[in-house]
């Protein structure tokens, strides 16, 4: 299993990898708890692009250590600059969470932008990167790792990634990392000590997943593709909201802004996001994750990895429910 994802990466990337670079764990979440709790102590900080995924505050907290968020708008592409990051680091940062596509934006970062974050990180040495790259095979543009761009940095980098995704295998609870060796071992250290080895049965069905045919990775993301065009445009014609076409991941991200401060049939204001996806799930019987929960309110997450037929339906169903808000 680890010689095949190591000969995988370095296909990938275009650099030499080894078995012992490469920690196989249950799931991707494992990998990157594992990271945090072999890496971090009390007063650490990670920078952190926001809108991101909401596990990863919960893991740096539990190690006692803290995020700086960094703000990544909608009009920035849901994308971290060099700029900010630049701005963001301090003396005790330890890592960069660097997700590409992302969860829950599904914004994904070019050659050209990985590059230029690279630069700034080669004036830090201090500074980690963990790059989450969990969505790499549902991309709707070309998919570079950050290893491709900075081989020069691999002595400080983490590469997440799993069968959840790529191969709709997120039972099976089956994730790896790869990395410098001696973060391997402290890693695999932490892991021997709470769980122990990932299941030899998952192991066995994702090594199938990696070596086997991979041509429905190319028919499910056409048909993902589809379904994030039709969300889109669909949303985009909500009066109130207002939604970027992502390049990866099954997620959108739509702007809420124009929406919130407006009532509800009852009366009540709605005041936030939490109010407004409140409201749709009450009204609409239409399940959404605020803005908040990854650290940019004013927006909501919608997953499109459902039927066509289910989301036209609840699709319907928010924009009847928002037809109902008075100013």
């Amino acid at each position: 299993m680890r010689a095949t994802i190591a000969a995988q990466v370095a296909a990938l990337a275009g650099i030499s990898c080894d078995p012992a670079q490469v920690i196989v764990s249950t799931g991707a979440k494992q990998v990157l708890s594992n990271a945090f709790l072999a890496t971090l102590d009390p007063g650490d900080e990670v920078i952190m692009p926001a809108p991101y995924w909401t596990s990863y505050g919960d893991m740096i907290a539990f190690c006692e250590a803290r995020i700086t968020p960094v703000s990544c708008p909608a009009e920035a592409g849901f994308l971290l600059t060099p700029k900010a990051l630049n701005a963001a680091i301090t003396p005790r940062t330890r890592w960069l969470m660097l997700n590409t596509p992302g969860n829950p934006s599904g914004a994904m970062y070019t050659p050209d932008q990985l590059r230029a974050l690279a630069e700034v990180l080669r004036a830090h040495p201090h500074v980690w990167i963990l790059a989450d790259e969990i969505y790499q095979h549902i991309a709707y543009e070309d998919f570079t790792s950050f290893l491709a761009v900075a081989p020069d940095l691999a002595e400080r980098t983490l590469i997440v990634n799993g069968v959840s995704k790529a191969h709709a295998m997120t039972g099976w609870r089956l994730g790896w990392g790869i990395g410098p060796v001696p973060l391997i071992k402290a890693m695999l250290a932490v892991q021997g000590q709470s769980t122990s080895g990932a299941s030899s049965i998952s192991q066995a069905a994702a090594l199938a997943a990696l070596t086997g045919p991979q041509d429905h990775l190319l028919s499910r993301n056409a048909a993902f593709r589809d379904r994030r065009d039709f969300v889109v445009e669909t949303i985009n014609a909500m009066p109130g909201l207002s939604c970027l076409t992502p390049q990866g991941a099954f997620y959108v991200f739509p702007s809420c802004h124009d929406v919130i401060g407006r009532r509800r049939p009852d009366g009540q204001a709605i005041e936030s996001d939490a109010d407004l996806c409140d409201y749709l799930l009450q009204e609409a019987l239409v399940a959404l994750v605020p803005g908040r929960a990854f650290g940019l309110p004013g927006h909501f997450r919608l997953s499109y990895a459902y039927s066509s037929e289910d989301l036209t339906e609840g699709l319907a169903r928010i924009a009847h429910a928002l037809a109902a808000l008075t100013d």
